[in-house]
């Protein structure tokens, strides 16, 4: 009896296990179905990304080249002694201004002196040479016209009157030469500028062969900036600045800014006058020169900076840099296309202004692209287009 008792037991709590189990999952299937139901309309519900777009135009726009410059005086020269000796006086100091024919120094003149004094001696006996030998051909002239004396005598006193002038004339230039050295002591600026340093003070042994210059004089009323442009760098400015010879390019040329090396913009602009006639083979690259006026002295030879190279681009297109997405070495903008949806376009870039990027491929004008958000965006993914503000948008539809 009991053996039934719990056989029937066992089977009406095997019956409850398995209605447990049916609910179970009649439970699981009901939260599934509402929750895929609640994705769905939770899905559905999310509107597109609010994000700001802008009209792109073309407009003419300059981009501006810096190359490192070098500068120098329009006349820069090493003063040095033509004669040697100690210098005697340093008349200047370094860094005075100073005008042609000024004197700079005094190199001890003494034996210059006694020098030109010998070469006078040595003309005056070389005089009374010609007057004694003038005196020989008077006295044989007569006794050889009757017949006294040969003639061979007249022609030997001619010849040495010619000979004694001859010495004269040398004797002269030996006097010449001597007033010239004598000159030379004085050692004069040969251009008004400004002096350099003097490595060699008062006392100092010179010579001409001297290695180091007494000092260096510059003349930078007007100074040259040289600069340098590579082969692709010229090509693009032969092509902005049309002509058939360089002098015609140079005419068409504007006016160029000089950054100093602290990045201040020297506030008086210069013009390009010059570009050499050939590339230098070490380098690839030709040299061009720009003349600034410097009344004022304040750009000295030596000075280094960057001259600032305008460029125009006519038809170009504005694109902020923030609006873009560089992948793989190219550039891309979103554009907005029909549905308000959105292309990932490439874009060429041929220059930089500011933070704005010049292109004149992959739009056009007219065409709108999104300004921000780009990481969140999609190819063909709809946005709701909102119109630019601030200095984005003022820069881009200017």
């Amino acid at each position: 009896m009991n053996t039934i008792h719990y056989f029937f037991d066992s089977l009406n709590a095997v019956k409850r296990l398995n209605q447990s189990r049916h609910l179970l999952l009649a439970v699981i299937i009901a939260i599934s179905i509402v929750g895929c139901n609640a994705s769905a309309d939770q899905s559905a519900a999310v509107p597109p990304p609010a994000l700001p777009v802008t009209t792109v135009n073309e407009s003419s726009e300059t981009t501006f080249a810096e190359y490192p410059a070098a500068i120098q005086g329009t006349v820069d020269i090493d003063v040095r002694p033509q004669v040697s000796g100690y210098i005697q006086s340093v008349l200047v100091n370094e860094g005075a201004h100073v005008s042609a024919g000024q004197t700079l120094f005094l190199i001890n003149a003494q034996p210059y002196k006694e020098a030109l004094n010998n070469a006078k001696a040595t003309l005056q006996a070389a005089e009374a040479a010609i007057l004694n030998a003038q005196l020989e051909v008077e006295k044989l002239t007569p006794l050889v016209e009757n017949k006294v004396v040969s003639e061979f005598q007249l022609k030997s006193a001619k010849a040495a009157h010619q000979i004694a002038k001859a010495n004269a004339e040398q004797a002269k230039a030996s006097v010449a030469s001597a007033q010239i050295n004598l000159g030379y002591t004085n050692v004069k600026a040969t251009v008004s500028g400004y002096i350099g340093l003097i490595p060699k003070k008062q006392g100092s042994l010179v010579s001409p062969a001297d290695p180091t210059p007494l000092t260096q004089l510059s003349d930078i009323d007007q100074v040259h900036v040289y600069f340098a442009l590579a082969e692709n760098d010229f090509n693009r400015f032969n092509e902005n600045y049309p002509g058939k010879t360089p002098a015609e390019r140079i005419k068409q040329l504007p006016p160029v800014e000089l950054l100093l090396s602290d990045n201040s913009v020297y506030p008086i602009k210069g013009k390009i006058d010059m570009i050499s006639g050939q590339f230098d083979k070490g380098t690839g690259a030709i040299t061009l020169r720009a003349t600034f006026p410097n009344s004022s002295g304040n750009l000295r030879s030596g000075n280094t900076g960057k001259l600032r190279l305008g460029l125009t681009h006519d038809k170009t297109i504005l694109v902020p840099q923030s609006a873009t997405l560089e992948m793989q070495d190219k550039v891309f903008v979103f554009a907005l296309v029909k549905g308000n949806k959105v292309a990932k376009t490439p874009i060429s870039v041929i220059g930089k202004t500011g933070t704005n990027y010049l292109i004149n491929e992959g739009l056009k004008p007219g065409d709108q692209i999104v300004l921000s958000g780009l990481d969140r965006l999609q190819e063909g993914q709809e946005i709701q287009p909102q119109k630019a503000t601030g200095m984005a948008a003022q820069l881009i539809n200017k």
